[in-house]
């Protein structure tokens, strides 16, 4: 009988430590892996770089202010073999989740879509240094030329300039900074067709290009967005009675990087393509980025008497259709204001 008793004792303690065993190995469990992981703020937001190892991202996510445990993550994606499909991109998550749910959103590559805003009015050179700062693109043009980056995109047979349209672009990181110009172009030039179909009569163009090219003018010379169908409106007039359009952004596109900020007499007299006092007509290309409002309005210009304008000095313009009217006014709002 004491034997039998002794047994019994022995096989109720192993399986007392059984469970206990069990229940412990549940509660370790449940606290490396299922417990809501404290976090700084309520919401945490940290970026994984492409190559990462697991123990890098779980130092981005601590860094972020996420408190959670290096060793029993690098443990949990071992287990399940799953280093290799973490993915790179900037992720967000909020109050609640656990070290699986953050392992769960790696694995799926839930990541918060990146957004990149080119401005309307930008020369492409610029549209380039925006693009190439993007540390989530993959740079695929680093090292093409401007003609290359066109061909890339199926469209070489115009240059680059004016062809992109101004906009916010969403995407996923690792997407190719090619695949950002292949929208923006196809973008643009579906605006430009659609506008050139509906535009007005009568109009001094030869073709949807010349509309783009008039429409970066407008966008570079608008300093009031109301004003824009005015400004059109003048350089449309001045193009039907073959005067010189005689603006400045064009002479100083010319100029290029070696504008200083000063454009003085000796540019304007300087003969080139780009200069519109010397040159009669568009210069050849586009000379910025012009937005939908912008070529709206180069299709579709206020009809006015106007052949000046000049600036008030405070966002507006004067305008005036004859010269004696605009040298009162450039006498009123610049000589006046000097």
């Amino acid at each position: 009988m004491k034997k039998r008793s002794r047994a019994r004792v022995w096989v109720s303690l192993f399986l007392l430590a059984g469970i206990v065993l069990t229940a412990g190995g549940f509660a370790a469990r449940w606290y490396l892996f299922e417990r809501p992981l404290p976090l700084k703020t309520d919401r945490v937001e940290f970026r994984v770089a492409t190559g990462s190892s697991v123990r890098n991202i779980a130092h981005a996510a601590q860094a972020a202010g996420i408190a959670l445990n290096a060793d029993a993550m690098v443990a949990a994606v071992r287990l399940t073999g799953t280093a290799q499909s973490l993915r790179a991109g900037r992720y967000a998550v909020e109050r609640g989740i656990t070290l699986s749910g953050l392992l769960a959103k790696l694995r799926k590559g839930d990541v918060v879509r990146e957004r990149l805003t080119v401005i309307e009015g930008i020369a492409f050179r610029e549209m380039r240094a925006l693009l190439a700062a993007q540390k989530e693109l993959m740079q695929e043009s680093a090292r093409m030329s401007d003609a290359e980056i066109l061909h890339a995109i199926g469209s070489a047979d115009v240059p680059p300039e004016g062809v992109f349209a101004p906009d916010t672009y969403v995407y996923d990181p690792g997407t190719t900074d090619i695949d950002i110009y292949r929208q923006a172009h196809r973008a643009q030039m579906k605006l430009l067709h659609l506008a050139w179909a509906n535009r007005a009569t009568d109009l001094p163009y030869n073709s949807p290009y010349e509309a783009l090219i008039m429409a970066s003018i407008i966008e570079k010379e608008t300093g009031q967005a109301s004003e824009r169908a005015m400004i059109a409106g003048v350089f449309v007039n001045r193009l039907r009675l073959g005067m010189l359009l005689q603006t400045d952004p064009s002479v100083i596109y010319g100029i290029g990087l070696a504008f200083d900020g000063n454009l003085r007499k000796r540019d304007l007299l300087a003969d080139g393509p780009y200069n519109s006092y010397t040159r009669v007509g568009l210069p050849p290309t586009p000379i910025a980025l012009p937005g939908r409002a912008s070529i709206e309005a180069a299709l579709h210009p206020a009809a006015t008497p106007a052949l000046y304008f000049v600036s008030r000095r405070d966002g507006t313009s004067q305008f005036s259709a004859t010269l004696a009217e605009h040298n009162r006014a450039v006498d009123k709002y610049q000589r006046g204001a000097r």
